[in-house]
This record gives C-alpha cells, structure tokens and sequence, in this order.
C-alpha cells in the first residue's frame, strides 16, 4: 500500500450537507453534479465515459481497484469524471492481465478521490433530497472555503457540455471498405459504440457536434447516428436542427442517449432534468415491441416527457424503465428512425440489447435495397 496515513477529505453538498473520507493521496479540490452508479464491476468503462463529464462519481460498490485498469477497458481518450467517491479503495489488485493500478492511473490524470466514506449513507441522501452540485476536497480547505467555490459552480440543468467532450476534427473508424458507412455526429461518444458498428462492418465517419449537415451529408452516408453525452439537451439547438435534417433525408437514424434526447427534441417533445438519474449495468426495460424484458446499461440524468410522446401522432414509445416507467425508447412512425436512453454497447452492463445495433444495420440493407 503507497500511503500507510492518509489525510482527511471533505463532501459538500450544495444544501450545506457535510461528509467525511479519507484522501488516497492525490491532493486537490473539485466540484459537480454528484450522482451515484449501482454497478458492481466495470469502474474503468464508467470513469472514461463522456457521458460523466462535469460529475461527480459515486460508487455504491464496495470496492474499487481491485482488479487494476486494461488498456482495452476506456471508453474515450481518458478519464471524463470530474472526481470519486468510495468506499474502500484497493491500491493493490489481483488481475494477472491487468496493464497497472486504479491509483496510478488517477495519478497520471491528477484526479481528486475521496474514499473510506460512508456510501450508504451518501446514496441514501442523494435518493431523498435529489441530484445537487457537490465539491470535494483533499488538500485541507475549510468548509468555508468550500462553500465558495460551490457556489460559483453552475447547475447540470440547463448546462451545454457536449462540446466539452466531442472531438474537435473529423476522424473514421473502422474498415474502409466496409460494405457499409454512416455519419456519426459525437456528443461524447463512447468507443465502444465505434467497435460496435466496426464488427457490423460499418465504416464510420466522426464528425464535431456542431457539424452542419452539408457536411454529413458529403460522405453520402448510408445512415446517420447521434451519439450519448453529457449535459442538457435543450442547450443544443444547432444539433436538434441537424437531426431534423438528417430525418428528412429518409435514411435511417439511429440515437443513443443524448442522441436519444435530441431526436424527441426534434419532434417538438420536450426533455427534463429527473430528480435522480438513472446509472447502472441492471437497470430493468421493457420492449413494448417485442413484450419481453431487457436488463440494460444506464447513465442518464435526463429524460423525455411521456405524456408528449404519447400524444405525438407519428411517434410511438417502443421501450420503458421498469422501476418508474419513464421512456427508454421511442421511433418515428413513417420512417426508419428509433432511439433509446440507455446503453446498448453495454460497455459496462449486459448484452441484452445488442440488437439495436443489428436493427439499425437492417434498416440500412433495407433501405439501400429498396
């Protein structure tokens, strides 16, 4: 073990709310929204998604680093949470194939860890009071101090951070001569999405989010994609635009996430901040399609009004939550176009949903063979 005495460490809560921990020796102060993930493996999937961008993570499994980090096991170019919360932090791991430890890893990127906390509580707390800002700290400000920097941090409602997370040139991925390609538009996609579509054989073309659709378009796609992301939704007005754009080229849309946002956006339905997000590799979905269940992966503190979508003439609810019936999934009636709030690369979390992206490969060869 690196550190044989480790300094205190401080939680704030925007109401005022105070926890305690320990420092793992990495020493600094930040602040986000604070939000917890039930998941008990896949930590280094959950700390590399885009998605987490400007978040506090707070884990409920009872160990972290246990079994190091892998090469293969990031979701993005590096670490997007803004700090963590645990429980018990293993500074030693026990993988033979792992590439090194969770510490050194958080090390590199000089990431502000606060462990040896009560999560139960912490979790607890967060379900009956709802999802608010926090900061923790590790270097030794006072609660005072603290309550001033929390205070200067904006609110995840209304907050635009995709273009905090989304790749700044275009980029491909995947085979060249794939018999297939689309135009992805990154909001902070995730890799595993990419390696997705690349064993489907679809080529794809990366674009910025703020990509006009002209030049999605150049790359005479066969498909258009809307990736996951952080944030709010209705800040992105340029993108809703862009994916009215790409329904009116009648040729399948696929949107995971936030792109899942956007297309209802698109359709005049409107998105709200939950009291508590949904995150974690269990989370229970029906498909109303096909009338079996699903267990799925989530990260999402936003959601779609039901009721609008129940309204709406031409789209339909194809999937929801389980556990609060909220919308998971919807589709458009008269074209090949469909989204859902969840993950269905399961990077981490179950395979169940996979399908989605051989649905949406169909309605390609559909629509190219037409």
């Amino acid at each position: 073990m690196k550190y044989t005495s480790r300094d205190k460490a401080i939680i704030l809560l925007s109401d005022g709310t105070v926890f305690y921990g320990k420092s793992i020796g990495i020493k600094g102060t930040t602040t986000g929204e604070i939000c917890f993930n039930t998941g008990v493996t896949g930590y280094q999937e959950i700390f590399t998604d885009p998605s987490y961008f400007g978040q506090i993570m707070l884990s409920t499994s009872p160990h972290i680093g246990n079994y190091g980090v892998h090469d293969d096991e990031v979701d993005s170019d590096g670490i997007k949470i803004a700090g963590l919360v645990c429980k018990n932090f293993n500074f030693n791991y026990s993988r033979p194939s792992a590439s090194g430890s969770l510490f050194d890893y958080f090390e590199k990127m000089n990431l502000v860890v606060v462990s040896d906390v009560d999560t139960r509580a912490l979790v607890s707390y967060i379900r009956d009071n709802g999802a608010m800002n926090a900061v923790i700290s590790t270097d030794g400000k006072s609660v005072e101090e603290l309550k001033g920097i929390l205070n200067s941090t904006p609110d995840m409602n209304g907050l635009e951070l995709a273009s905090s997370v989304s790749t700044k040139e275009p980029y491909f991925y995947g085979n060249e001569n794939a018999p297939l390609k689309i135009s992805a538009l990154d909001l902070g996609i995730k890799t595993n999405i990419l390696r997705c579509f690349d064993e489907r054989e679809v080529y794809v073309k990366v674009f910025p989010y703020n990509t006009p659709f002209s030049e999605l378009e150049a790359f005479n796609p066969d498909g258009y994609f809307l990736s996951n992301g952080p944030g709010d939704p209705q800040p992105l007005t340029g993108v809703v635009e862009v994916a009215k754009l790409m329904i009116a080229s009648n040729k399948p849309v696929f949107g995971i996430c936030l792109g899942h946002q956007i297309l209802a956006l698109c359709q005049g339905i409107n998105t709200y901040k939950m009291f508590n997000g949904h995150r974690g590799i269990n989370h229970p979905v029906m498909n109303v399609i096909t009338g079996k269940g699903e267990v799925t992966s989530q990260n999402h503190g936003f959601a779609v009004v039901r009721d609008e979508v129940e309204k709406h003439p031409n789209v339909e609810i194809t999937h929801y939550h389980l556990n609060d019936n909220t919308v998971a999934g919807i589709r458009l009636k008269d074209k090949e176009v469909f989204s859902v709030q969840y993950h269905p690369e399961s990077s981490p979390g179950p395979n169940d949903s996979k399908y989605l992206f051989d649905q949406f490969v169909q309605n390609i060869k559909n629509k190219k063979e037409a």
